[in-house]
């Protein structure tokens, strides 16, 4: 008898023809089978339709041109490490890789115990079969300025106020919220890798410009919402002048548009207004010093290879709060210079305080 006529089911995928005969079949082979079907239609489906190239750059600087997505704080960001580390967000790399089809993003606990959590985050090019991985550690802890309600506390530090820290065990909710934060810049960095830099640049220069058109049109009006914004999140337009050195009425666009772009550091948590204003405090006195920009020329720049040697005792050192990202940084380039990428690398090693 043909077994083709007894098959319960016939699948065509990248070994050919497939016949499913009747058979007793536990959970675990059904989940395995489940997963394999999955994986192979991804890939069929990649293959059927590939990409245009320049259909995706339309559609993703059509994106870009829109003022409300430019404007997004998570689309472009700045962030107050040295002279200032800028980048496409979160938003951009959602909207690009969308633009950009065949491309799967997996997310996925691998490790779990009472003090943190480990997530595997991957992104994969369907059409070029390149996968880049990234585990996530997120700690099951936060630091607060009290101990818990029954005086209980993990460990304690002095901030850089001289105040003590408290280290407890996070809720649910706190919990929740790191491991979202955590696994959305481990995309933001991954999807970075697959998006072409020329669609990157071509996407950045027009949320910038249309920022600063947006500026230079209306700046009292544009004054007026980065006020309120930092008011929002405690920051008060005196502290705004003061970072300036100057009211805000005398603001121009460019000036404007670097606000936006640090509120929106902060209110993703890539930073806060303390550092802001201690990274403005370090590069005023380096300007002042004089020698410190031309000692720093003469510095070599951190190889790729070292930066992996390293990156495991500095992170270390970030995470269990002994340096902030800041410190670090101005202790590595006392040696050696850093690489933008390498600068915002370690800024997203930042947990809840540390940027203090």
């Amino acid at each position: 008898m043909n077994a083709q006529a007894n098959a319960i089911a016939v699948r065509e995928d990248f070994g050919g023809s497939s016949t499913t005969l009747a058979a007793p079949e536990t959970a675990s082979s059904a989940v395995a089978a489940q997963a394999k079907a999955m994986v192979e239609a991804r890939y069929v489906m990649a293959l059927r339709r590939p990409r245009q190239w320049d259909q995706v750059r339309q559609d993703l600087l059509k994106e870009c041109r829109r003022p409300s997505f430019a404007h997004n704080k998570s689309a472009y960001y700045r962030k107050p490490i040295g002279q200032g580390v800028e980048g496409l967000g979160i938003r951009f790399v959602e909207v690009a890789l969308r633009c950009m089809t065949n491309v799967l993003v997996e997310t996925s606990m691998i490790f779990e115990d009472e003090s943190k959590e480990v997530h595997r985050v991957s992104v994969t090019d369907l059409e070029s079969n390149v996968t880049y991985p990234l585990d996530v550690r997120v700690t099951k802890t936060v630091e607060r300025a009290k101990p818990d309600s029954d005086g209980s506390y993990i460990s304690m530090r002095k901030n850089s106020y001289g105040k003590n820290v408290y280290t407890v065990l996070g809720t649910e909710d706190d919990i929740l919220n790191k491991r979202a934060a955590q696994v959305s810049k481990a995309i933001r960095t991954l999807g970075l890798r697959i998006i072409p830099g020329d669609l990157q640049d071509e996407a950045e220069e027009i949320i910038k410009s249309i920022r600063l058109d947006e500026a230079a049109r209306d700046p009292d009006a544009e004054r007026k919402r980065m006020a309120d914004a930092f008011a929002e999140i405690g920051v008060k337009a005196a502290d705004l002048a003061n970072y300036l050195g100057h009211s805000l009425d005398t603001c121009s666009p460019a000036e404007l548009v670097d606000l936006r772009g640090i509120y929106g550091a902060i209110r993703d948590g890539e930073s806060s207004w303390k550092s802001v204003m201690d990274n403005k405090a370090e590069q005023a006195g380096k300007s002042s010093g004089g020698e410190t920009t031309a000692r720093a020329k003469e510095l070599p720049t951190c190889s790729d290879e070292t930066f992996e040697k390293k990156k495991t005792a500095w992170r270390m050192a970030v995470e269990t709060g002994n340096k902030s990202v800041n410190d670090l940084i101005a202790m590595i380039e006392t040696k050696e210079q850093l690489t933008s990428d390498q600068k915002m690398e370690i800024a997203s090693w930042a947990t809840d305080g540390s940027a203090e």
